[in-house]
């Protein structure tokens, strides 16, 4: 029962090495034997086999259903014609299953970054298949998880690939949505970047024109984009009334356990400041005879009724009593990191709008729920100002991402050097043939000593160029390989279609990981676009004879 653990299939002793009805017959026999010493039913002595599985190990690689009506994965048929994006990806996912290496280094890494430290009791978590599945179908199609879970329980091919039956029985256990969150957000980014880096290699030999041909020199395109927090335009204004309400929202259940007065007028408070705060923000944009006066009583009016509510929340935090619980100590440590936003907040307002001060850059802040939100410029004409995080990305001649990274707080030509270290310790030294960045990259030390590694380095220089770069620049491959650049644009437009244009999860390590499902995903569905342009080739031409 042991080898029921195993999940790849290189060796013939795996319990999956033979038909489905062969792996069927070499669990049940012992069971036979088992039940008919014990007098027990066939069906009972399965339950207990299978909960003894579980204990050894509650969280498994993959765990063989055992049912006559299932498909093995390795033989479900994926639509060749199909235009929708599920079947590409699932074709992808299908190939990482029939690559014995491939499978065996990836769920190495996902055993120990997953199940490593973690005890073999308690109940069983999603099988780490499963995690890795569900989590590519969720950016491959740019859903929530509520769709997810749809999908999980009712689409007869998606189950298919998991390994389940393709339609959910009275008697299994159907997936939650909260139970794909949470097995979901097990896996990390520095995770999802070896993945990453494991099926580009492995997916280069799908693209050979020939199978045994040598590999290609890669052909690789570096260019950034802008990944969106999920947040709201910001302003010192309502930044200020976000602080306000959740300070609100938040206090009034301690409040009300500890049996404090004082808050009976809580709702006026609430219409009040917010009322404030849009007639404020009117006569700020606005326009009308003694604007300036009339915008100057108003914000006087607005943060003197700020700070006398600032007060008074103050002192009711102080007469609360000591947390009970790891739960209240929680949320009382996000009571007072929104208290302390919205002192934060009504000081910038009064400086900026009562004293007339520039607020430095530095000073402000542009999302109290994703604090780490950059305000990014990229000279665009629209939008002309994105919120969010750079992701540098670089994509091969097969249109495929080899390295990806989320950028903090950093120009693109800071990475350059980094960028070119990670492509070559993941791909070798004499495997990059040509790297062409655009003028946002452009350092002369920087190219200088990239052409110390790489034969050819298109990076145009930003301003005004002398002869010697004016010839270098002309120079027939140079000007071949810029044209060539321009296709990461559609690379990058293909990711915006497929999820990563909006980051709906929470924080900084939310935002890498997402990003990382997203590249992955992305690299299957082009993997599986070509498997699946291969398997439509060798096809035989059907002949329509009169």
């Amino acid at each position: 029962m042991s080898e029921r653990k195993a999940f790849a299939r290189p060796r013939h002793k795996d319990f999956c090495s033979g038909s489905s009805v062969e792996c069927l017959a070499i669990l049940v026999s012992p069971l036979l034997k088992t039940s008919r010493k014990s007098d027990l039913r066939l069906e009972d002595s399965l339950a207990k086999a299978r909960s003894r599985t579980m204990l050894r190990l509650m969280r498994k690689r993959f765990e063989v259903q055992l049912s006559l009506g299932n498909t093995p994965i390795e033989k479900v048929a994926i639509p060749l014609k199909s235009r929708d994006e599920l079947p590409p990806v699932l074709a992808g996912l299908q190939w990482i299953f029939q690559t014995p290496e491939l499978n065996s280094q990836i769920f190495e890494l996902l055993e120990k970054h997953v199940t490593a430290g973690k005890k073999a009791t308690g109940r069983p978590g999603l099988d780490l298949w499963h995690i890795l599945v569900l989590g590519v179908v969720r950016l491959a199609l740019g859903c929530d998880y509520d769709r997810l879970e749809h999908l999980a329980n009712y689409d007869g091919l998606l189950r298919q690939i998991l390994g389940l039956n393709p339609v959910l029985s009275d008697q299994e256990k159907p997936f939650h949505y909260k139970t794909l969150s949470e097995n979901v957000c097990h896996v990390n980014e520095e995770l999802l970047q070896q993945i990453n880096a494991l099926v580009v290699e492995a997916g280069r030999a799908v693209f050979k024109k020939k199978e045994n041909a040598p590999a290609e020199p890669i052909r690789a395109k570096v260019d950034s984009y802008v990944l969106e927090t999920n947040v709201h335009f910001p302003t010192d204004l309502n930044l200020l009334w976000d602080a306000q309400r959740k300070t609100v929202d938040l206090l009034m259940p301690m409040v009300e356990q500890a049996a404090l007065a004082g808050w009976r007028k809580c709702q006026e408070w609430r219409r009040k400041l917010k009322g404030q705060m849009i007639g404020l923000t009117r006569l700020t944009s606005g326009g009308g005879p003694n604007k300036e006066q009339r915008k100057g009583a108003a914000a006087e009016a607005y943060v003197q009724d700020s700070y006398r509510f600032e007060e008074k929340v103050y002192q009711t935090i102080r007469a609360l009593p000591a947390p009970q619980s790891v739960l209240e100590c929680v949320r009382r440590e996000e009571l007072d990191y929104f208290h302390t936003m919205m002192i934060k907040q009504l000081d910038l307002v009064e400086r900026r709008l009562l004293q007339g001060q520039t607020i430095p850059h530095e000073e402000k802040i542009f999302s109290l729920f994703e604090p780490h939100t950059e305000w990014i410029k990229k000279g665009k004409l629209f939008p002309p100002v994105e919120l969010g995080h750079k992701v540098l990305l670089t994509t091969d001649q097969f249109e495929l991402i080899l390295d990806y990274k989320v950028m903090e707080q950093l120009n693109d030509a800071d990475e350059v050097i980094a960028l070119v270290d990670r492509l070559l310790a993941n791909y070798g030294w004499s495997s990059v043939a040509s790297l062409s960045f655009d003028k946002g990259f452009s350092r002369t030390e920087d190219r200088q000593l990239l052409e110390l590694y790489i034969p050819e380095v298109v990076m145009p220089k930003r301003g005004k160029r002398n002869s010697a770069d004016q010839e270098r620049e002309q120079r027939r491959s140079f000007v071949a390989l810029r044209r060539k650049h321009n296709a990461i644009e559609s690379d990058i437009n293909a990711l915006e279609h497929h999820g990563l244009d909006r980051c709906p999860d929470k924080g900084l390590h939310g935002f890498k990981r997402y990003t990382g499902f997203g590249v992955l995903a992305y690299n299957l569905h082009k993997i599986g676009q070509r498997l699946i342009e291969r398997r439509r080739c060798a096809q035989p031409v059907k002949v329509l004879c009169a």
